[in-house]
């Protein structure tokens, strides 16, 4: 966790101000993952963060979220040694495309970046699940939920912990009818 706030604060990631998430709701804090997954020899560290936390499993395949999770998906399965797919939204829904393809009975990690809901989780955990395959663990760069996440099915290990408040926009105090929080790099969800 504290390489993970190293590698944050050398990078620039943590933004104050006000923003709208990916998940709807309205925050102080933004997460900006791009400064992290920029530069390569930051990414190389990242995979090894991870492998140096999860390498007790044994994944088949490891599977993130475009946009960042593919990067994501891409330096931890190089650390594992195995493939790193990812999955896409379209008009709305999550998918595999590429003629990407999850086995019967692979065991799947899935990556993700930073999470506040667990949405876009969820959302993989179902295509995994439709593929008959076995998820082993879920991981991210960061859980920014308040209370931190433990709504999953299945083992969730976060590199890092950054609780953050958040607000529905119809109860957010950094919120007016003519000042709305703003939308910074959501991915259409």
């Amino acid at each position: 966790m504290n390489e993970m706030m190293s590698l944050m604060n050398e990078t620039n990631t943590i933004l104050k101000g006000r923003f709208k998430l990916t998940s709807g709701k309205c925050s102080e804090v933004y997460l900006e993952k791009f400064r992290l997954l920029e530069d390569p020899k930051i990414l190389h560290q990242i995979g090894k963060l991870f492998y140096k936390e999860l390498n007790s499993l044994s994944p088949d395949i490891i599977l993130g979220a475009a946009v960042g999770g593919i990067l994501l998906s891409s330096v931890v399965a190089q650390q594992f040694g195995t493939k790193g797919i990812f999955a896409e939204r379209v008009q709305g829904d999550m998918i595999l495309k590429r003629d990407f393809d999850i086995k019967k009975n692979s065991k799947v990690l899935i990556v993700e970046d930073i999470v506040t809901t667990g949405g876009s989780i969820d959302e993989l955990i179902e295509i995994v699940e439709n593929k008959n395959a076995i998820c082993i663990g879920i991981t991210c760069l960061v859980d920014r939920s308040e209370n931190g996440l433990d709504n999953f099915k299945y083992p969730f290990f976060p590199l890092m912990k950054y609780p953050s408040i958040t607000w529905e926009p119809k109860n957010c105090p950094l919120c007016d009818d003519n000042n709305p929080c703003k939308p910074r790099g959501r991915t259409g969800k």
